[in-house]
């Protein structure tokens, strides 16, 4: 993260303008970051450390400089004062492959509407490979004199590197000018300069020429020039740029070779066929070391036997032929050398026959193509190396020509070639002269646009997307073959499918985990709410035994109530027990013959008095047959009672609950139908996770951990069975069913006993009594809490009425005209939040003091409770001190009061 130094674009002000920056920078940069403290990284940048090797503690601070090059570590990076713009600067980045690399910076402040920086955004580019090819460049035009010039023809002068004044003779700190160039060249070169200049300006087009140029030790030289036209906005040249290059040496190597070969470099020979000898020029004798003076002519064997003995035999037959059919000779073929290695020569003649078509003599030349053979060797081998690579690479390799239709838009291509991967990854076989269409129809159309780019820029690209149609995932680099106008491209690809499948794995696994941690989180403060709930009445039965110590039948009822608040909490541990030995695998079934009947009369027992206190009626079904079970009926009952009670808390008061138990061939179908508060589409697959409780995102929670019915599925899965819900939707019920493998048949022993329908009905009981001091309702869905806390305010000598929901309280009020309330938040159906809005909205409720009381005691909880119009927040259990100190607060002014 450097402190940059020249300034490029302007400076975002917002965090928007920020975060789009961002996105592009991601696209085109190796290494995108943002920090709120300059010169230090303040948080984790995953590019930095994937392209640096750094981890997250490492980059940290100022932790980033130690990735830098050691001679970088200390440049004097400035940043001014007042920042507006985007600033650069460069160093040697160390990459995780340890090699480091040169990374072009930029960064530049995101500006808050006053002005004041927000944080800093940047980007690393590398351009190693850029600055290594500019310094290969200055290498060349150093070694190979190359020069640079520019002349504006509107003032008519003109600029010149080093090089291009030594092309020109001129020493590096000589001015230069057009008038000295012209002046340098030669009469007829200069009147070829001016018209090919000219042509160019004239068609705002490039141009070359080579010239020859006198320097001013008087020495004659050759300078290729090579130019181009710079126009303004019209379109009028108003400057010419290019290189220049000094020929001399090569112009000298070409007169050299073109008097070489006119002196005859070229070999030539005769060979007089009827007094068989061959004569030849010295050149002939350099190549056929027959150990004779050129002028000596030889017989043709002599020749023959310096062939290589491979192409002997071949060459004397071509030399027969050609003289049989009148036809010119030709042949190639290999001559030994003196030192033991063989050259490759090409040998041409054309024989002279006689009036009666006797053969008289065979003329010819011969060629030294040893080095043309030792190119097209070199050439051949790397050819075979490549195409062995290709062969044996994992990565598909194919050549393609792109396929357009009238209006020149990319609609198809077609395979050319193909190595032995391809199949592999790309799953089309015999695809070789075939379109990707005849095998895909549907193929992504951005597959045909991007190799269209590519066609037209001349442009590499590497790129990875999908093939929707081809049910795959493709990363792919793909290059033209050949110049401009082709339409010709190699493609290098992998199919990877398998990674992105585990990418989506990961993400999925990630969002199960952090899904997990959500519930985690949920259940354990519902289940301190869930502990504290008890413990409210609990505390208040010690305070009211305190106090009435010499009432026994008082003592004797607040006991009963302790009593049945701790078997809650022993409930409550149980079932956490029983979760954790499923998920541990100890939990031991008693299994024994039992009959399912039986069980489920034992469950309805058990579940009555929750479905007597929602005043609902149940209706029990059972097959006429009997259904034998191998099952821990202790287990099954635990199965059922859950499911009856989720009824009982989750149907609004008076509502209908239907339990049905029937064969159904192999296996007994266990039904439990409700009309309450149904289940969400969206919920339906997440009712039996742990920690999910039915009515909690309907603003319908009952109490409880969430785990009961994750207990039913897993108890029906060790009995070799399931669980299954169904449901119509919000508010339209809901269906729980377990299915369990059934015994074979056995003759009845015993009848199980009948379950009868119930009808249950509960009437709320009023205690009063004068009060000396407060009128106080007490509103509780929790029976036990809400007598307990009355009994407590009576003794303490207030008048106290009990409601256990926000319809009845709501009807209590205007008759009971309380002056203060005790109101709990977590009340079925209208919450407690709820129940204060409307109680402020009726006269009964405008100047009652409302105190919350709930298990929840979070600072966000508070602050509900407030903002729904509560006086004070009390957390369950609240104590009697903090009870009796609220109670003699309230003639001070009302302010929202938190009390433990």
């Amino acid at each position: 993260m450097p402190e940059p130094s020249l300034p490029s674009n302007a400076v975002p002000s917002s965090t928007v303008a920020a975060q789009a920056a961002h996105l592009l920078l991601s696209a085109h940069c190796d290494i995108v970051w943002s920090t709120k403290t300059f010169g230090q990284f303040d948080a984790d940048q995953p590019t930095w450390r994937a392209f640096t090797g750094q981890t997250e503690a490492e980059l940290l601070g100022r932790g980033w400089v130690n990735a830098l090059h050691p001679d970088d570590r200390n440049l004097p990076y400035v940043v001014p004062s007042h920042l507006t713009s985007v600033f650069e600067a460069e160093y040697r980045l160390r990459h995780v492959s340890g090699a480091y690399r040169n990374m072009l910076v930029r960064m530049l402040p995101v500006l808050a509407p006053d002005g004041s920086i927000v944080e800093w955004l940047g980007s690393h580019c590398d351009v190693t490979q850029q600055r290594q090819t500019e310094q290969r460049l200055r290498l060349a035009m150093q070694g190979g004199r190359m020069g640079a010039w520019e002349i504006d023809l509107g003032s008519g002068s003109m600029a010149g590197s080093d090089a291009f004044k030594a092309n020109l003779g001129l020493p590096p700190d000589s001015h230069i000018d057009y008038a000295q160039l012209t002046g340098a060249m030669l009469d007829g070169d200069l009147q070829h300069w001016q018209a090919v200049v000219h042509a160019a300006i004239a068609s705002a087009g490039d141009f070359e020429i080579d010239l020859r140029v006198r320097w001013p030790d008087g020495s004659l030289h050759w300078a290729h020039m090579r130019g181009t036209c710079a126009s303004d906005g019209a379109g009028n040249v108003i400057a010419l740029s290019g290189i220049s290059l000094d020929l001399t040496a090569s112009k000298q190597n070409e007169e050299t070779l073109r008097l070489t070969l006119a002196a005859g470099e070229v070999a030539t020979w005769n060979w007089d066929i009827v007094a068989d000898r061959v004569t030849a020029d010295s050149n002939m004798a350099r190549l056929f070391p027959v150990n004779a003076d050129a002028a000596t002519a030889a017989p043709l064997a002599r020749y023959l036997d310096i062939i290589h003995p491979d192409d002997r035999e071949q060459v004397s037959a071509q030399i027969t032929e050609a003289l049989q059919a009148h036809t010119p000779f030709e042949a190639s073929y290999r001559v030994g050398a003196g030192d033991g290695q063989y050259r490759s020569v090409i040998a041409r003649g054309r024989a002279e026959y006689a009036p009666d078509g006797t053969p008289l003599q065979l003329p010819g030349v011969l060629l030294d193509i040893t080095r043309q053979k030792q190119v097209e060797d070199a050439l051949r081998r790397s050819e075979e190396r490549y195409r062995t690579l290709i062969e044996l690479m994992d990565q598909a390799f194919c050549v393609i020509e792109m396929l357009y239709d009238e209006q020149g838009r990319p609609v198809d291509f077609r395979y050319l070639e193909g190595n032995p991967s391809f199949v592999k990854q790309s799953g089309l076989e015999n695809a070789i002269g075939k379109t990707i269409r005849s095998f895909v129809p549907d193929h992504d159309q951005h597959w045909f646009d991007l190799y269209d780019q590519v066609v037209k820029t001349g442009e590499p690209v590497r790129y990875e997307n999908e093939a929707v149609a081809m049910e795959r995932w493709f990363e792919v680099f793909a290059a033209r073959l050949g110049g401009p106008g082709s339409r010709l491209l190699t493609v290098l690809f992998s199919d990877i499918s398998e990674r992105k499948r585990s990418e989506q794995q990961l993400r999925q696994l990630a969002d199960n985990l952090s899904e997990m941690d959500r519930r985690k989180t949920e259940f354990l403060a519902t289940l301190a709410h869930e502990l504290r709930n008890p413990l409210a009445p609990i505390r208040n039965g010690l305070q009211i035994m305190r106090l009435a110590a010499d009432k026994p039948a008082t003592v004797a009822r607040v006991r009963d109530v302790m009593e049945r608040q701790v078997n809650q909490m022993v409930h409550l541990v149980n079932d956490l027990l029983d979760v954790a030995r499923i998920t541990r695998g100890q939990i031991e079934l008693k299994l024994e013959r039992t009959d399912l009947k039986a069980i489920i009369a034992c469950a309805v027992e058990t579940s009555m008095p929750l479905i007597e206190a929602g005043r609902h009626q149940l209706r029990v079904e059972l097959d006429e047959q009997a259904l034998p079970l191998e099952a821990d009926p202790t287990r099954l009952a635990q199965v059922l009672g859950n499911l009856l009670n989720n009824a009982a808390k989750y149907t609004p008061a008076g509502g209908h609950i239907s339990l049905r138990a029937l064969r159904d061939g192999h296996e007994a179908l266990i039904e439990v139908q409700d009309s309450g508060v149904g289940i969400p589409a969206e919920s339906i697959t997440t009712v039996f996770d742990m920690f999910t409780q039915v009515g909690q995102n309907m603003g319908r929670a009952q109490g409880g951990l969430g785990i009961g019915l994750s207990l039913v599925r897993r108890l029906a899965e060790l009995h070799g069975g399931s669980a299954a819900v169904a449901s119509p939707g919000a508010g339209l019920g809901s269906t729980f069913s377990v299915r369990l493998p059934l015994l074979a048949a056995q003759p009845a022993t015993s009848v199980a006993p009948a379950v009868p329908t119930v009808t249950a009905v509960t009437a709320v009981t009023a205690v009063t009594a004068s009060g000396p001091q407060f009128r106080v309702l007490v509103v509780d869905d929790n029976v036990d809490a809400a007598v307990t806390l009355a009994a407590v305010l009576d003794m303490m000598g207030h008048a106290t009425q009990v409601a256990h929901d926000g319809a009845q309280a709501l009807a209590v009020a205007p008759q009971f005209l309380p002056d203060v309330i005790f109101l709990d938040i977590g009340l079925p159906g209208m919450n407690g939040y709820e129940v204060a809005r409307a109680l402020r909205r009726i006269p009964a409720g405008t100047n009652v003091v409302l105190v919350a009381l709930t298990g929840w005691g979070a600072e966000n909880d508070r602050s509900q409770s407030s903002a729904a119009g509560f006086d004070h927040h009390l957390t369950k259990p609240a104590n009697l001190l903090a009870i009796g100190e609220l109670l003699a607060t309230l003639s001070t002014p009302k302010t929202l009061t938190d009390h433990d």
